[in-house]
């Protein structure tokens, strides 16, 4: 006579396993030795905090990690005990089930409410971080980061002309950053001062920060935004009240200078334009012929290419109509050359990238 199937109901189910109670106290306790351990790590030691707020982000991320720690051992755990406990032995019946938790109203409110709960204290915790984050003053040195394929440029109040790759910043100077691009989406981080954003064409993202140690630091675009993404980095340098004054006052006169100096194409020099050439432009343009695309066509036989006698604007490939795409950008249908002062060149870096892109065809 066939046996009746046990009532997962009835209370036959109620033995959880062997040793059940000794595992989930082991787990409690590796629980509470890795949360202890976490919490008193020093995570300057790691990535250094080089601006505020980097302190009150390490201290959400230790809070998650917290959670994240509970979480796994709870289910990483249970989920091998069981598999261990309740495995399939010869001597059972091919239709043996295990304990049955299905229609246990406690358990599942339990399983729901407290992931509920745990997610909105997150949610608060995080809220009032960013909240704090937004309305801190930074109205002492407001400037941009402008993100390119495939670099980035930062623009200051007192200079005419972006500065590119290189961001300087004084310490102790509450900062407010806007960022945006001018082509596809980007993104701003620097690891040590824990603060990203999205650079989006047409949008413009702000990020507070003050920085607090002085030091040189990594810029890295976090999205990816075409072959050359992973070249896409920069350097954020903080620097003393001092060394700042010293750089901008230097970099305002060296921009001086170059904005009254003529374009003068006749003292440009192919070698130094082809040095300028490999950090400008190559990204973006190879120097084979024009349907050698990278980003933007191939400009090696501008003067001498048959298939394309003219520039993209439709002019004759002269020396000066190349200056002019130079100095004033291009936008077609092959997408946007930035102008003279989103590329940061002076008239002599016009002048030298033109005596190398006519070089190049073998003309004068």
């Amino acid at each position: 006579m066939a046996q009746d199937k046990p009532d997962p109901q009835a209370g036959q189910y109620s033995n959880l396993g062997p040793g059940f109670w000794t595992f989930t106290a082991f787990l409690a306790v590796a629980i509470v030795v890795s949360d202890i351990w976490l919490v008193q790590q020093d995570f300057g030691n790691w990535l250094p905090e080089a601006a505020a707020p980097a302190d009150a982000i390490d201290a959400l991320f230790k809070f998650m990690g917290v959670w994240v720690i509970a979480i796994f051992y709870i289910v990483a755990g249970y989920t091998v005990y069981f598999s261990i406990a309740f495995r399939h032995k010869k001597s059972d019946p091919p239709d043996a089930i295990g304990v049955q938790v299905h229609g246990n109203n406690k358990l599942e409110f339990w399983w729901t409410f407290l992931p509920t709960i745990l997610i909105v204290v997150l949610s608060v915790y995080s809220i009032q971080i960013w909240r704090e984050l937004q309305n801190t003053p930074g109205d002492v040195l407001t400037m941009e980061a402008i993100g390119h394929q495939f670099g980035f440029q930062f623009r200051y109040p007192r200079l005419s002309q972006p500065v590119a790759d290189d961001m300087h910043v004084p310490v102790g100077t509450p900062i407010t950053l806007h960022v945006t691009s001018i082509d596809v989406i980007h993104s701003f981080w620097v690891p040590e001062v824990r603060v990203k954003a999205d650079m989006v064409p047409g949008l413009i993202q702000t990020l507070r920060f003050t920085p607090t140690k002085v030091g040189t630091y990594r810029i890295i675009c976090t999205e990816y935004c075409g072959r050359n993404h992973g070249d896409m980095v920069a350097k954020l340098h903080i620097d003393s009240q001092q060394d700042f004054g010293k750089w901008i006052a230097g970099q305002a006169a060296a921009q001086h200078q170059a904005a009254l100096a003529p374009l003068d194409l006749s003292k440009g020099q192919a070698q130094a334009g082809q040095a300028l050439f490999g950090q400008k432009c190559s990204a973006c343009h190879s120097v084979g012929p024009f349907e050698q695309k990278i980003v933007g066509p191939g400009l090696g036989h501008l003067q001498d290419d048959s298939a394309h006698p003219k520039l993209v604007d439709g002019a004759d490939p002269t020396p000066a109509e190349i200056a002019k795409i130079l100095q004033n950008g291009f936008q077609g249908p092959l997408g946007v050359m930035p102008n003279q002062s989103a590329n940061a060149l002076s008239n002599l870096d016009i002048a030298n990238l033109v005596s190398y892109l006519v070089s190049l065809s073998g003309k004068k």
